[in-house]
Parts: C-alpha cells; sequence; structure tokens
C-alpha cells in the first residue's frame, strides 16, 4: 500500500505518496514533539545544568557578565529574556550586562526585549578592530588566540547558542560561538578554507574546543531545535556540558539508511525569512549524502535567501565543472556552502522549489520546480525514494 508522508515545506504541508515498496526505512532514535516553551525550557535547563548547580550560584552581585548569542535561534528574545532574569536573581544587574553578537548580525532582537533590560549593553563583535581584541593563549598547534575583548575580561561568560551541524568544524554551537566566531580577523580568514562536506563522526575534539579550555568556564545554554520554528531541547552547563549536547542534537536529528535512494526529496521547514544560502546548501548536501551516484534530488523550500559572492560565482557557470577551483581561487565568505552546493550538484540532477526565479534555479545547476505535483511525479517516475524533512537541520548517513 502507498503511504502518504506530510513535509513541511516554509509553514505548508505538502503530502506526497510514496509506494511502500519503493520507500528507503530511515532509522533514528524515538522522539516527541516538545511540550515546554523555548523559555520554560530554558528556565529548566538553567535550573539543573548538567552536572553543575544552577548557574545563580556561579555568580556573584559585583560579577560582570557577557552573554554570547546566536541571532539565528528561533525565539531568541524570550530565551534571552530568561537567561537575564535568571541571572538577575544572583543580584547582577542588567546594567552589569553585555550581550555579544557575531560579526554583521542585525540588532533586531533590542527592541524586542521588555523594557526591564533597558539598562543592558549591546556589542556586535568586530574582528578588525584591535581595541576589541585580547590575547586568550597559544593553542597545541601554535595558534594565538585573540577574543572579543568583552568577553575576555568578563567575570562571567554565558553562551546561548544553537548546536548545528557545520561543514568547519562538524558541530557548531557552545565553543564555535566563541572560537572562530569572536575571533580575529586573521583566524577567521585562515579558517575559511577549512571545511568538509563529510558527515561529522561524533568527535567534538578542536581548536574551538581547546580555546573554550583555555578561556576558563565558559556556561554553555545548548538549543536543540525542533520541526520548523520550535526549540526542542535545551541542555546547560560547564565545558563538560559540551558533549552532552552534541549527544541530546544527535539523538534529535542523526539517523542512518541502510542503502542509497535513487531519488531523495529533501524539505526545508521554518520562518523562510530566517533561512539562509547555507541552510539551503546544507540541506542539498544532506541529499547528496543519501542519493545514489546520478540519481535525483528534490530540494523543497518557499525561501529566496540573498546569494554571497560564492552562490553569484556558480551562475557564472553552465555547470559544476571547474566550479571548486574558482572558489578555492576567490575564497568568498560563504566558500564552505557554495562548495557544499557544488557537491550536491556533481552528486545528483537538482531539482528546486525555491522563492528564486526559475533563472536563478537554473543558473545554480538545478531544473526549476513549483508544484507538489511536480514533485510527486519525480516518486511515480520509479526507484526507491527518501524522504527527509528539515534536511538543513538533519544528517543522515548509510550504514
Amino acid at each position: 500500500m502507498p503511504e502518504q508522508i506530510e513535509l513541511i515545506v516554509g509553514s505548508q504541508p505538502w503530502p506526497l505518496t510514496v509506494p511502500a515498496d519503493r520507500a528507503i526505512a530511515i532509522r533514528r532514535s524515538p522522539f516527541t514533539a516538545p511540550t515546554a516553551s523555548a523559555a520554560e525550557l530554558v528556565s529548566n535547563a538553567l535550573e539543573q545544568p548538567f552536572n553543575f548547580e544552577p548557574l545563580r550560584r556561579a555568580l556573584t552581585p559585583d560579577d560582570r557578565v557577557a552573554i554570547v548569542i546566536d541571532p539565528r535561534l528561533p525565539h531568541l528574545t524570550e530565551m534571552l529574556a530568561e537567561v537575564i532574569r535568571h541571572v538577575g536573581t544572583a543580584g547582577v544587574t542588567p546594567a552589569a550586562i553585555t550581550v555579544i553578537s557575531p560579526p554583521g548580525a542585525p540588532q533586531t532582537w533590542i527592541e524586542e526585549m521588555p523594557d526591564e533590560f533597558a539598562d543592558l549593553t549591546a556589542e556586535t563583535h568586530d574582528p578588525a578592530n584591535v581595541q576589541k581584541l585580547m590575547y586568550v593563549a597559544a593553542t597545541k598547534g601554535e595558534r594565538r588566540v585573540y577574543l572579543n575583548r568583552t568577553v575576555g575580561e568578563a567575570d562571567f561568560t554565558i553562551v546561548l547558542a544553537g548546536r548545528r551541524y557545520d561543514p568547519h568544524c562538524g558541530y557548531a554551537g557552545a565553543e564555535t560561538a566563541l572560537f572562530p566566531t569572536l575571533s580575529n580577523e586573521e583566524t577567521r580568514a585562515a579558517l575559511l578554507g577549512e571545511f568538509t562536506s563529510s558527515a561529522p563522526d561524533g568527535n567534538r575534539e578542536g581548536e574551538a574546543t581547546e580555546v573554550a579550555w583555555l578561556l576558563g568556564t565558559p556556561f554553555f545554554i545548548q538549543v536543540i531545535e525542533g520541526e520548523g520554528d520550535t526549540v526542542q531541547d535545551v541542555v546547560a552547563g560547564l565545558f563538560d556540558s559540551g558533549a552532552e549536547g552534541i549527544r541530546r542534537q544527535d539523538a534529535r536529528w542523526r539517523s542512518t539508511i541502510d542503502a542509497e535512494a535513487d531519488t531523495v526529496i529533501a524539505s526545508v521547514s521554518g520562518d523562510p525569512a530566517n533561512i539562509t544560502f547555507a541552510d539551503l546548501a546544507k540541506a542539498a548536501a544532506t541529499a547528496a549524502r543519501a542519493v545514489k551516484k546520478g540519481g535525483r534530488i528534490a530540494l523543497l523550500t518557499i525561501a529566496a535567501p540573498d546569494l554571497g559572492q560564492g552562490a553569484e560565482l556558480l551562475r557564472k557557470f553552465d555547470g559544476p565543472t571547474g566550479a571548486k577551483k574558482l572558489l578555492a581561487r576567490e575564497k568568498p565568505d560563504d566558500w564552505a556552502a557554495a562548495a557544499l552546493w557544488v557537491y550536491a550538484a556533481r552528486s545528483a540532477s537538482v531539482f528546486f522549489a525555491s522563492g528564486y526565479p526559475d533563472n536563478v534555479s537554473e543558473e545554480l545547476f538545478t531544473t526549476p520546480i513549483r508544484t507538489l505535483s511536480e514533485t510527486q511525479r519525480l516518486i511515480d517516475t520509479g526507484g526507491t525514494v527518501l524522504l527527509i524533512p528539515d534536511a538543513h537541520k538533519a544528517m543522515v548517513t548509510v550504514g
């Protein structure tokens, strides 16, 4: 009997029918939808951190507190407000708190914060401003580490960040929100070309972890996103909580299949305003790892995020051949995202439902599709089929 499965594209369900004998089964840990709000999950995590006492017991009223945020988190202002309220129970006032955003991040969250936090300070990290940087230490690999001065001089640092899969470091969030995100321009540029299309192996070790240890005792609040714009889980704690955050991320988003599929249908849900081209590239790469060489990928989104320099370079080619070398020569800021897109386009024929005009989709080496029926036809033409919801957050491997 054919099975009907709903993929959420943006916020709309796309019901697709897959014959049972052609559906690739996906193996993953069971999970349930979150039963608490994002703010409640943060509050609970702060009261019961991983292997630690409630956060307030680590603070004194005289502490200067730095809170590093991830501006792409859903429900950011509600979660940040909960953190500041908890810090306030230790006697720390908003005037003693500085909230640090990564370079180039919008500061729209400020306008959404409650009036009771009007005295806190907002800072956007500037990796080019040496006055805003300080030397921390040298790594085992003899890299001299410079970090945001406000973070380095704070009495206590809190990191509120999302756990995500990342081509640069395998697992992003927590430690990587500090390094290289809040490092100097030279370091960020040096790490630009260090990425891979391979799935992470579950190993947390790396420079970011080492730098977090060198910094002292940052307190991590790790957010594991759920479907769309929901928050699935939050884990808080000191250095050793990083591994627990990765474990919970993998429990929600990592899965395996027995064999590659002829056709992979990968969806991207959530507010399109929050979707980046890097998200689309990660979704395409997730599908590419699960598809047979020369198979078909359908990437479904309603978003049309801005294209960076690397993505624009791709549009100059008739196909993905040669694009990898050009990206390596030009070293655009979105090098990793563009390279993941090339990887997917070289792996399979890519069909693309998006908010882009058809000519842009075609110039990105894809065949534009617009409707549910066009997607269903890809399934109906035969071969095995794998459906991956929220492919930009997922990690699917064969084995």
